[in-house]
């Protein structure tokens, strides 16, 4: 499925329909508390998430073919204060100097677009902390983190801002395994189950309800990053992304996942092969033993089962 087509077409108001509707339809607020502990009822008029302070960050490297549709789609959203931050990793084919190129013309008035330069390939784990910390210094109430290769859809990043407006939830997951979710055609068995035993085996290791422990498609609140202490997180691949979703059920973040449409890159390789898969295998444990005195200052880690859906609600998990 192509992203652009009808099912991922931009919403006037995300919270009128989708997910972020369902949320809301058909219950009472009391309803919606026992559902959503925190979620507080909003302005459905409200244009509100238009306005949000967001910022997308896309690590890239060698993604120079897809760089400005990547942009051009993310900058017709209709969210008025989004900034994108590019990370790139020196890529050979020269997708830090076409960022810049681009950047430039999307500054012309005022600066919507950011590129940080690193001095060589040092990994996704430590790209996205640096982008996460640049949207942070930008002042982003929100801060959305996506693949460059159109995997993740640019147009549910309006879904799941409607989401976090109608539930108040710290973390918002685009997840591939829960129902309404789904994975690219392409996608042959052996990696569609390598995939699937990947979560299972990272879920059953971490005692954690996250359905797609993997997913590198996410919405986070500005206070969930801080509380996390980017610093503190020392994932330099892959498996970064379960050691941050780890983090967020320990520390007792409200987590819902999302249900998207996965689509295979259009262009370009793959980063991931089946020895960054195996490492991660043994890194699971480094992760438990790593964090096994961390907790939240405020909150109490999450305890009790969730279900996957409720009344067409995503799934949540606090």
């Amino acid at each position: 499925m192509n992203c652009l087509e009808d099912r991922c077409e931009p919403q006037d108001n995300p919270l009128q329909t989708g997910p972020a509707a369902s949320a809301l339809a058909g219950s009472s607020r009391s309803e919606d508390e026992e559902e959503f502990p925190g979620a507080r009822t909003p302005d459905l008029a409200s244009s509100s998430w238009q306005e949000a302070a967001l910022a997308v960050v896309v690590p890239t490297y060698n993604e120079a073919d897809n760089l400005e549709e990547l942009v051009d789609t993310l900058f017709s959203l209709p969210l008025k204060n989004m900034q994108l931050v590019i990370v790139d990793d020196d890529s050979p084919d020269g997708t830090g100097a076409l960022a810049d190129k681009v950047a430039q013309h999307y500054n012309q008035v005022h600066t919507r677009m950011s590129v940080v330069h690193r001095s060589k390939k040092g990994g996704l784990g430590t790209a996205y902390v640096a982008g996460f910390q640049r949207a942070l210094a930008d002042g982003a109430d929100f801060v959305v983190q996506m693949d460059a290769d159109f995997s993740h859809c640019p147009t549910y990043i309006l879904q799941m801002l409607g989401v976090v407006f109608a539930t108040g939830m710290d973390v918002v997951i685009g997840s591939r395994y829960v129902p309404g979710g789904t994975l690219d055609e392409n996608w042959n068995w052996w990696r569609s189950l390598l995939s699937k035993w990947a979560n299972i085996y990272c879920r059953t290791v971490l005692k954690i309800q996250v359905r797609d422990m993997t997913a590198g498609f996410k919405l986070w609140q500005r206070s969930a990053l801080q509380e996390i202490k980017l610093e503190t997180i020392r994932s330099n691949g892959y498996i970064f992304q379960v050691e941050m979703a780890y983090l967020s059920e320990k520390l007792g973040f409200r987590i819902i996942e999302l249900p998207i449409h996965f689509e295979d890159r259009r262009v370009g390789q793959s980063k991931m092969n089946v020895s960054v898969k195996l490492e991660s295998i043994w890194r699971v444990w480094e992760l438990l033993w790593r964090h096994r005195k961390r907790v939240s200052e405020g909150r109490a880690p999450l305890t009790q089962p969730r279900p996957v859906m409720s009344r067409g609600r995503p799934a949540p998990h606090r």
